[in-house]
């Protein structure tokens, strides 16, 4: 549970029906003990996997006054900010000047930035959000990209392991993020011929897996001396972990897991395992509580009548937009449901990220 006077502030998508955004995100660190204050970069009726869906954006016009009057009000209280879902990059620029405003005020600041710009090599939010992502990245604590959202940042196509190494290097060193955190990653061959033996899967359910990785490296200050002046090039400690895939289409999965995740990061703590850091165990019950979500959805799914479990067919969906809809509605997160596993009840097994032992042998310096 979070500490006393603990406040978020979160600035992300608002849909009506369903539990994407903010409504994916709020809810748990709710029941996780954060009063949270949110900010809704867009108001739509649904997400859009249901195929329609109507709504506005917020403008940066609207972001800012409402950051303006917030400041005069002293109501911008925040101890954690959380960002996702912005789609255009002058109201993405307004978030990055908020956010610049509160680190400046409060050094001690979480921020959790997820930024969300697409999927398996679809963007769907403008390209001009690129660079301002880029230039937000030095004031975040943590964030948490997909593999196509880590290309985009750093220009690194990911192919193999000198790719990976290079884009984290990118991330820890140029950008200067100290917690790095990719979810949701297919177990390509070359990932799985370098996973120790300890993460991988067994080999005949490798290709049903998804892994998670949780890079952290220590970005010295004008004080750490004794680092800046030495030779050596410090590495980021690395931990992953493998998930069983769940099949089937779910929306607001990454929302869920970056509220998780940041709700149980708590840097002053001392991990009791020697092997952890305080990003690896706050993933692991982000993880965790994520993936008994979407157990539970699976099987509240399961049970629905079945013009609500027809399987997608882009033709049939067509000719009827409706078949799509229900299909829609019965995969949305139980979130209502589930609220005691994100609480911690009923969960007797924490998937552990696992310290990747020679993940860095073979990089350059």
């Amino acid at each position: 549970m979070a500490n006393n006077l603990e406040r978020v502030l979160s600035i992300q998508s608002h849909v009506v029906f369903g539990y994407v955004g903010g409504k994916a995100a709020v809810f748990p660190l709710q029941c996780l003990g954060y009063d949270v204050d949110v900010v809704n970069t867009v108001n739509f009726s649904n997400h859009s996997g249901y195929g329609r869906s109507g709504g506005t954006k917020t403008t940066a016009a609207e972001l800012n006054s409402m950051f303006e009057i917030m400041e005069h009000n002293e109501l911008l209280r925040p101890t954690r900010l959380l960002t996702g879902y912005i789609p255009g990059a002058e109201a993405l620029s307004a978030v990055e000047k908020l956010a610049k405003k509160l680190k400046h005020s409060k050094p001690s600041l979480i921020y959790l930035l997820d930024p969300v710009m697409g999927d398996a090599g679809r963007l769907y939010v403008a390209a001009d959000v690129i660079p301002v992502y880029q230039e937000m990245l030095p004031l975040a604590t943590i964030i948490t990209p997909n593999w196509f959202e880590v290309e985009l940042l750093t220009g690194v196509e990911l192919k193999d392991m000198p790719s990976l190494h290079r884009a984290l290097d990118i991330l820890h060193k140029d950008y200067h993020v100290p917690n790095v955190v990719i979810s949701s990653i297919p177990l390509k061959s070359w990932l799985a011929a370098a996973l120790p033996s300890t993460i991988l899967p067994p080999s005949s359910t490798s290709s049903s897996h998804l892994l998670c990785i949780s890079s952290s490296l220590h970005i010295p200050s004008a004080a750490d001396t004794h680092i800046l002046h030495t030779s050596a090039s410090p590495r980021s400690t690395v931990h992953a972990q493998c998930v069983p895939l769940i099949p089937g289409y779910f929306s607001g999965v990454g929302d869920l897991f970056s509220a998780l995740l940041l709700a149980h990061f708590h840097p002053d703590n001392t991990p009791e395992n020697l092997n952890a850091t305080c990003l690896s165990e706050a993933v692991s019950q982000a993880l965790t509580k994520t993936h008994a979500i979407l157990l539970m959805t699976q099987g509240q799914s399961e049970g629905l009548p079945e013009e609500e479990r027809q399987p997608t067919d882009d033709e049939l969906d067509k000719e009827d937009p409706l078949r799509k809809t229900r299909r829609m509605r019965g995969r949305e997160l139980a979130l209502v449901k589930g609220q005691d596993l994100i609480r911690g009840s009923g969960i007797s097994h924490v998937r552990e990220m696992m310290l990747w032992d020679g993940f860095w042998d073979g990089a350059s310096s």
